[in-house]
């Protein structure tokens, strides 16, 4: 497998991309962010992919051969973006992989960002060895999800859509909306903490990793949490979209040279990209 990777992590606010050491997940370029477009057409979002990789790429120039991954907030379907919650409607449907890949050149491996996310903890961070169940929450502009279980990704969950108090769970409880209604922490995690109990309800989690803007603030309000699962903020914090769509495109990578080269492909059982689009 390469030993580095770009990862693209495309968000509701921002367009962000690094160049990744995917054994340890240290960033080897700044964190470059460029804010999404609005409105967040296909054309103008990958028109800023393109322009956050140039910034990469002139930090650090990007080998030929390097694996991207890009990281989309919404289902992922044979490379299709299936749901655009946090981007233009235009996007439903739109053969994602193929328009970032035309926009830089290079192929290009699409993956749900929350699922990103997760790829990255489970492997080497906050998730790493909990064979359990293990549910990760990005509260960003959104609330994106990830669930592992037995180490193996079940890929395109959208908790962030439940409904809770009779609307979307995001619209009320994620990061922007926290912001949005101008609600203090006490008061959000009183909420959140009813969302966490909804979903604990459906899926006995083990663990529960926090990740997006949010895990960046947990001391101000990680002693007003209850669940039954531990609660802890991820480890990569909010470049866990970054890094995992890294790791996620070097893994598809790898198993499409072992396929070319007629070799049946395994994947390790601490790597958790089983079921990685």
């Amino acid at each position: 497998m390469s030993e580095v990777g770009l990862g693209i992590d495309v968000g509701g606010t921002g367009v962000k991309a690094a160049l990744v050491e995917l054994a340890g997940g240290e960033l080897l370029t700044s964190r470059v962010k460029l804010l999404t477009p609005d409105p967040a057409t296909p054309e103008a979002v990958a028109a800023t992919i393109r322009e956050v990789v140039d910034l990469v790429d002139v930090e650090h120039a990007l080998p030929a051969d390097v694996p991207v991954g890009c990281g989309l907030p919404g289902p992922i379907k044979g490379g299709k973006l299936m749901l655009a919650a946090n981007l233009d409607r235009g996007w439903v449907g739109v053969a994602a992989d193929e328009l970032v890949a035309e926009a830089l050149g290079r192929r290009v491996h699409v993956i749900n960002d929350a699922d990103a996310a997760g790829v990255a903890e489970m492997t080497i961070g906050a998730g790493r060895g909990e064979m359990g169940t293990v549910l990760l929450l990005t509260l960003g502009t959104g609330i994106g999800s990830a669930l592992f279980h037995a180490g193996r990704l079940v890929p395109n969950t959208e908790f962030g859509h439940v409904q809770f108090m009779s609307r979307d769970a995001e619209t009320l409880v994620g990061g922007a909306a926290r912001k949005r209604r101008h609600l203090g922490w006490p008061a959000w995690a009183r909420e959140f903490n009813e969302y966490v109990e909804l979903l604990e309800k459906y899926l006995w989690p083990d663990l529960i990793i926090l990740g997006g803007g949010v895990s960046k603030s947990m001391d101000k309000y990680t002693q007003l949490l209850e669940s039954r699962a531990p609660i802890v903020a991820a480890r990569f914090l909010n470049l866990a979209g970054i890094i995992g769509a890294a790791m996620a495109a070097a893994e598809a990578e790898a198993g499409a040279d072992e396929l070319r080269n007629g070799a049946v492909h395994h994947v390790p059982a601490d790597a958790r990209l089983d079921a990685v689009e």
